[in-house]
């Protein structure tokens, strides 16, 4: 679970290295390279899940941070259909990492 979505935070991040807006770069710059960062901790604890269980909940956090506020601007008008698409495929993610820590003793 963890691995799969580390590799799928770097299909989807990687490319948004080119599509820097010209409208505050940096929270942008920030944001995507936070979200890579936390595309290794996914790696880690797929590597070993029970010694990493703590940092599930981070991990889970990490999921809502993004698709919580994003389907909700979705929802209003407010961002494009498109990024309801990934919003939704985070919150999937965020409800299988939950999954994993609740099985992993």
């Amino acid at each position: 679970m963890f691995r799969g979505a580390a590799i799928y935070g770097l299909v989807v991040l990687l490319p948004m290295y080119a599509m820097v807006p010209a409208v505050s770069p940096e929270t942008y710059l920030g944001f995507v390279g936070c979200a890579l960062v936390f595309q290794a901790v996914f790696w880690i604890i797929g590597g070993d899940p029970r010694r990493y269980r703590a940092l599930m909940l981070p991990a889970v956090a990490e999921k809502l941070v993004f698709s919580v506020p994003a389907l909700a601007l979705v929802a209003i008008g407010r961002a494009a259909p498109v990024i309801g698409l990934f919003a939704a495929v985070d919150l999937l993610l965020g409800a299988g990492f939950l999954l994993a820590r609740q099985r992993t003793p």
